[in-house]
């Protein structure tokens, strides 16, 4: 079962700003990094999730998902649409996703030896991306990885059928500050959620596809192509059968929220602490 727990305390960095009532507070990819680094320096547990469209469309349908976006410590804009958004409330925010995360938290980890830990996606793209992280960060120190199948499931079944407490028990032993979580949304997050209650020393960041990228299991989209707002057609064109149906859910959402915003600047402002939606 889910643990409650009272959020932790916001980051004084950014004010935040809500989007469908998801309340983002680090604006960019670099204050993501010093938080989650300051924090594990001073053992202060947290977790860091990064919100997109998918997101934001899985929250309308699952409490679960909602209750641990609820507590979360950090968000992150991860897509240039959620980004688009938040400059409609004049909020200047920078993409920072969870698969640019792991390479600036394992470089400075291994400066200020702290362990890390990773759980997750599967054993052949974890033991890829651990071989390279580990050669080209010197020094690195992976505290523990393990790669468990998940079953399916709404997040309080999923987390029944689980042993959590010998998970976290493992993490705790292990003596991480941080931990990686890669195993795709919302799946990442409850588990995340459950175990940061546990683990009150460690930040748990979830970072979906990164691991599989930093592997070669997957491909991420060319520079130009993240740089030029198209990272989303790369992985459609590469997997039109599994992503189809949730791009197009996205891109529906994306257009009611744009509209809405547009109606609502022709009236009245919309301002960057104003939270409307699936969190309230």
């Amino acid at each position: 079962m889910l643990i409650e727990r009272n959020p932790a305390p916001a980051p004084a960095t950014a004010p935040g700003v809500s989007i469908e009532g998801v309340r983002i507070n680090l604006p960019t990819l670099d204050t993501a990094a010093d938080e989650a680094i300051i924090r594990a320096q001073r053992g202060e547990g947290f977790t860091l999730f990064t919100v997109n469209l998918d997101h934001l469309v899985k929250l309308a349908s699952n409490e679960a998902f909602r209750a641990v976006y609820r507590r979360a410590t950090y968000v992150t804009a991860d897509g240039w649409p959620v980004v688009w958004l938040a400059g409609r409330k004049n909020a200047r925010l920078e993409r920072a996703t969870g698969a640019d995360l792991v390479e600036p938290l394992c470089r400075a980890a291994a400066e200020r030896d702290l362990g890390v830990y990773f759980i997750g996606p599967g054993p052949k793209a974890q033991a890829g991306a651990l071989e390279k992280l580990t050669a080209r960060f010197q020094g690195l120190k992976i505290a523990g990885a393990e790669a468990p199948q998940l079953p399916s499931g709404p997040g309080p079944a999923m987390l029944a059928a689980m042993d959590l407490d010998a998970m976290a028990q493992r993490i705790n032993a292990s003596d991480a500050r941080l931990c990686f979580v890669s195993l795709g949304a919302p799946k990442q997050e409850i588990l995340a959620d459950a175990l940061a209650a546990r683990c009150p020393g460690v930040g748990f960041i979830c970072v979906g596809a990164a691991l599989d990228f930093i592997s070669g299991q997957a491909h991420r989209a060319p520079r130009w192509m993240q740089r030029g707002k198209l990272e989303w057609f790369w992985r459609l064109a590469n997997d039109p059968r599994r992503l189809a149906v949730r791009y197009a859910e996205c891109a529906m959402l994306f257009a009611v929220l744009a509209l809405g915003m547009t109606t609502a600047q022709g009236g009245s402002p919309v301002t960057a602490a104003e939270p409307r939606g699936v969190l309230r």
